[in-house]
């Protein structure tokens, strides 16, 4: 509910900035996809912190209704934030390019560091600075489960759903779909038995403060004109999908036989993204399972060596894909023994196209129905419910990767390590570093500990 209306506070109030221009949302899209360091968490929360609180280009309930949906769809939840968002400012043309500006530069560096993992992974300096930013992704987890949880637990039911969350995860070990259910019970629950959660500054809404400066899509914003609801529109969305699957299947049938290498990795990493609920954690089994013991296109080590990668660099987690690929197809010499390297791109290409078209197709068919939807509280309940239990999951992610740093199986306990990740949460916590500052300052610390050992 809206305050009463107060014109010396309607003549105090900021105006709204003008239309952002489709180049400008470009040049921080892909600035986005260059610092996205920090997992799916982490990635949410610079997103918010620039388009929420900086720019004002998107405000606080209207980020997270959008939040909420991506968080039950499968596939990677950060990159289809970006997609929707687009989507909301420019159309579906907005929509396509923020999300892959938003893993181009994660695709790009990950080919990259794959290709010098193959000549050089087994080198000190290169495995120390791997090493040392370790300990500042688990701060910028850590961070980000604060500073959502800070916004959005604003009632002790959605307390209690993400700390029920939380447990669920670390006591239990329940998938997160079972999860993302019984958190949606719970919100809908609610709407019958504790209303006042979902109008006192729910989860659902991200509970923007009283007196926020306005943004240019603001809260009572009208839904934008591509945003109308139309079956023809959603099934030549659909279609289209369907469409862009099947001719790229058909072309590297064409090109390799229907047995051949790419399109193997074109159906395994389509069947990885429809599964991928949960984010890339609960899809990294399933991963493994098919990439190492099923194909064959990796060993055991190599791929644990890849997801130390996709943990150091920027973009979603599951853009180990990239490296799966880029070995897979260097490995089986696919355009000959002299052309590692472009053999490596095309597959790592392939599998990132199949494993990010699914997200695409997800949010152009889901969101003019969930822009359609605000304000509604039947909408709004099960959604509430499920973003405070993402907070828990949050924390839970912050915790493993604690696990996996400060305690390094067969290692033992890590104090250096331990000690770095508390420094870096505090400096980033109270904003004395970014996140760019950060990563070199733990990349440099690694590597004179690597040197010095």
């Amino acid at each position: 509910m809206r305050p009463p209306h107060d014109p010396a506070a309607s003549e105090a109030r900021p105006a709204p900035p003008g239309p952002v221009p489709l180049p400008q949302a470009l040049a921080y899209w892909l600035r986005l996809g260059c610092i996205s360091f920090g997992g799916p968490a982490g990635q949410i929360a610079l997103m918010h912190a620039e388009l929420v609180e900086r720019r004002r280009w998107i405000s606080e309930r209207r980020f997270f209704h959008a939040l909420n949906y991506c968080m039950v769809l499968p596939g990677p939840e950060a990159q289809q934030l970006a997609t929707y968002l687009g989507w909301l400012m420019h159309g579906r043309w907005g929509g396509l390019l923020a999300g892959g500006l938003f893993v181009l530069p994660s695709l790009l560096l990950l080919v990259a560091l794959s290709w010098i993992y193959l000549r050089h992974g087994s080198q000190p300096l290169v495995a120390g600075v791997l090493a040392g930013i370790q300990p500042a992704v688990v701060a910028l987890v850590a961070v980000a489960a604060l500073r959502i949880g800070r916004r959005s637990l604003r009632d002790p039911l959605w307390i209690g759903i993400a700390v029920a969350a939380f447990l669920a995860l670390e006591l239990a070990g329940l998938p997160f779909v079972l999860i993302v259910a019984g958190a949606a019970a719970s919100g809908t629950l609610a709407l019958r038995w504790r209303p006042q959660a979902l109008h006192a500054g729910s989860a659902a809404e991200g509970g923007a403060a009283l007196g926020a400066p306005p943004a240019w899509i603001d809260d009572d914003s009208p839904p934008p004109r591509h945003a109308q609801l139309s079956l023809s529109a959603a099934l030549g969305v659909l279609a289209c999908g369907l469409a862009l699957g099947g001719a790229g299947l058909g072309l590297l049938a064409g090109w390799g036989g229907t047995d051949g290498l790419l399109v193997e990795l074109a159906l395994f990493f389509t069947q990885a993204a429809l599964l991928s609920f949960g984010g890339a954690y609960a899809v990294l089994p399933f991963l493994v399972q098919g990439a190492v013991e099923q194909h064959g296109w990796l060993t055991a080590l190599q791929m644990l060596d890849g997801l130390a990668l996709g943990e150091s660099t920027p973009g979603p987690l599951i853009m180990v894909v990239a490296y799966i690929g880029f070995l897979a197809g260097a490995g089986r010499e696919l355009l000959g023994p002299d052309t590692l390297f472009l053999s490596g791109l095309l597959a790592a290409t392939v599998a990132t196209a199949y494993t990010f078209l699914p997200s695409f197709v997800f949010i152009f068919l889901g969101a003019p129905f969930i822009e359609r939807s605000r304000g509604r509280l039947g909408v709004i309940a099960p959604l509430a419910g499920i973003h405070a239990a993402v907070v828990g999951v949050i924390a839970s992610l912050a915790l493993f990767f604690a696990r996996q740093v400060i305690w390094p199986a067969g290692s033992g306990f890590d104090a250096v390590a331990a000690a770095l990740a508390l420094l870096y949460f505090g400096l980033l916590a109270r904003g004395w570093i970014g996140v760019l500052p950060l990563i070199a300052l733990a990349g440099t610390l690694g590597a004179l500990r690597s040197l010095l050992a």
